[in-house]
């Protein structure tokens, strides 16, 4: 099951539902030095491509949630209309532009699936195969995953300073980012317009300003945040249009890129524009919902794809049961809840004076928003600003008897390092919860995968104040929080996406509860074992002790072992696993820089030599969901025969 069969099926649709798309699409030739503005036929040209895309991005894109592998739409189906201008001049000066429609807010990749469609490099009826695992239509765009994609997004907000370097490469040629209001929030942005304009550089922006991002309107959580004020603030010539008015928008975006050095363009709309129920509202950040595509569809005549959609079947892991384990919970919202229990003793003033819990745009995904309602007065709802939010964390926890809390996913730590040195030298007390650690249920794929959290314990040896925790099950989670809430120094907390079972002790009830002790540092042994052990964590853990039951029911004594503190040695437990016949570390982060890379030399320097091996993410993600553990070859079954090699 490690290679799951599932990953080989295809689409049972072999062409796309919309019989028009995507050879009604006027491939329209504009030379932007020439002609000044559009004529009506070359308007009315545009308006029908314009929603042949917007049809066809509403019928694919929600296959991911008729699915269930998700994604995201709105923001796709706004940018449509600057998409299309720009591939007219793309085709009518080729000479004269980079032809890339790079993206700095690469959940919007159904934007380049579509154009890979249009210009013949991927059958249109692939598309509804939208992220699903092992399909090569991942949540972000990838170079050399998906046939004429481009270029890698990465996350939010780290285009456009990419933009730049490619506009250095090519003197003489317009560069374009796609941008947004949310991505706009990331301080890498400012620095890209300030290179920008400082060098002259070539780059224009066109930035779909629709006021949502994933928690709500920017223009409420950020009061005093303008796009357009933002660019002019740093030089760049800057203006505004209505994103639904074709000529104004033409007229715009023609004066940009005519015009010599770098230029932006604030494109207001709202969400998901004409969409009934989903625009303007945070729906359209993502997938749309399939009940509201159907809806969509047969207003729009094309009830063919509106009854694909009902027939799509849902996404479901093949293995469906674990040895050992109890009933699934999710860890990252035991976070949040957890956290309201420690709370709740304090009174309004005592909170406001002791804690700040800062919020950025992702809080109703890692729990953190759980505090928002019932503790408004520690809660700032802040944007997408990882690293002036987490110091803003780490400064109101500089001083004794306070504590800043701050959340996001795993993989944006790897963008607060400096910061998280900053914080350790200030001696600031930081609670981190970073949620979607690992790569389980990580559609959105590579540039998603929270694998290098390890990066956190970046201090010297001397170090006693950083620690980093990834339990195992919900119930651990809270027993881990309760006791760690109140430590001083810097604590990552991280939890997966994906719920994980209860792991269960060998009479079948529950190994961990709320009410039992937590000690940092200390391992807990889950079986014992004669043969040799597994050491895991997080949701590695599960699925080793699915292995250790399978294999015990064959014969094979095999032991594990939770290693919660991820940078601490127990030594009395790395002296009883380094005295065995093996050890086989299993882990859902990147074998270069997690556990495994480190624990080898733990044993080494105590003189211990047991057989010795590591298991985890080694490799790029190819979509999906729950595929991705078995694609890593950190699934039980891999775990098994990886352990029957060593013994």
């Amino acid at each position: 099951m490690s290679e799951p069969l599932e990953k080989r099926r295809k689409t049972t649709v072999q062409e796309f539902p919309i019989k028009e798309f995507p050879g009604a699409y006027k491939k329209v030739e504009i030379d932007p030095w020439k002609v000044e503005k559009l004529t009506p036929e070359l308007r009315e040209q545009l308006k029908a491509n314009i929603q042949l895309c917007r049809d066809a991005l509403i019928a694919f894109s929600a296959t991911g949630s008729a699915s269930g592998y998700g994604g995201h739409t709105g923001g796709a189906f706004d940018t449509v209309p600057e998409v299309v201008v720009l591939d007219t001049f793309f085709r009518g000066r080729p000479d004269k532009f980079v032809p890339i429609f790079f993206d700095e807010a690469g959940h919007r990749v159904i934007t380049q699936y579509m154009m890979a469609a249009i210009n013949g490099d991927l059958p249109a009826h692939e598309l509804l195969d939208y992220r699903r695992g092992h399909f090569k239509l991942p949540g972000h765009p990838e170079l050399g995953m998906t046939s004429g994609v481009k270029f890698s997004s990465g996350r939010l907000g780290h285009m456009w300073p990419f933009v730049n370097g490619v506009a250095m490469a090519n003197p003489g040629k317009v560069a374009i980012c796609l941008g947004s209001d949310g991505s706009q929030q990331e301080g890498n942005d400012a620095e890209a317009a300030r290179l920008a304009v400082a060098k002259g550089l070539n780059v224009k922006v066109f930035i779909d300003d629709n006021d949502i991002t994933i928690t709500g309107p920017p223009s409420e959580y950020l009061p005093g945040y303008d796009c357009v004020k933002c660019l002019q603030g740093h030089g760049m010539d800057t203006c505004e249009v209505d994103g639904e008015d074709l000529d104004a928008l033409f007229a715009k975006m023609r004066a940009a890129v005519i015009t010599d050095g770098p230029s932006g363009v604030v494109v207001r709309r709202k969400m998901a524009p004409g969409i009934n129920g989903v625009e303007a509202t945070t729906l359209g950040h993502d997938v749309i919902p399939a009940a509201k595509a159907i809806e969509y569809l047969k207003e729009r005549g094309y009830d063919k794809a509106a009854d694909v959609l009902t027939k799509v079947e849902k996404a479901k892991c093949p293995k469906t049961s674990y040895l050992g384990c109890g009933a699934m919970g999710s860890m990252r919202t035991t976070v949040g809840e957890t956290l309201v229990k420690i709370m709740a003793p304090m009174t309004p003033e005592q909170r406001k004076a002791s804690v700040m819990a800062i919020d950025s745009d992702l809080g109703s995904s890692t729990g953190l928003a759980k505090l928002q309602k019932p503790y408004p007065e520690i809660f700032c709802h802040s944007g997408i600003m990882e690293r002036g939010n987490f110091s803003a964390a780490a400064g109101f926890g500089m001083e004794e008897g306070k504590q800043g809390i701050f959340s996001t996913f795993a993989a944006f730590l790897e963008m607060i390092i400096s910061e998280v040195t900053m914080a350790r030298l200030n001696k600031s007390n930081v609670l981190c919860h970073f949620s979607h650690s690992g790569v389980d249920d990580m559609a959105d794929n590579t540039c998603h995968f929270g694998i290098n959290n390890m990066f956190a314990d970046n201090g010297l040896s001397d170090d006693e104040t950083t620690r980093l925790y990834f339990p195992c099950d919900a119930a651990q989670v809270e027993s881990c929080l309760r006791t760690i809430y109140s430590m001083k120094g810097l604590r990552f907390l991280f939890t997966t996406r994906s719920k994980t079972p209860a792991i269960l002790k060998e009479d079948g009830s529950p190994f961990y509860s709320p009410e039992r002790p937590f000690i940092p540092g200390k391992d807990d042994l889950i079986r014992e074992g004669t043969k040799g052990y597994i050491m895991a964590y997080g949701d590695a853990l599960y699925r080793c002790l699915d292995a250790v039951e399978t294999l015990k029911a064959e014969g094979i004594s095999v032991g594990l072992v939770n290693k919660t503190t991820l940078n601490i040695v127990d030594e009395e437990m790395i002296q009883k696993v380094g005295k065995a016949g093996f050890l086989l570390i299993v882990e859902p982060l990147n074998t270069k820089t997690g556990l495994g890379s480190r624990f080898g030399t733990w044993l080494l320097t105590r003189g211990l030599a047991p057989k010795f091996a590591s298991t985890g993410v080694h490799r790029e993600g190819e979509g999906g969901l729950w595929e991705h553990a078995f694609h890593q070859k950190y699934d039980s079954e891999s775990v098994v025969a990886k352990v029957r090699s060593m013994i």
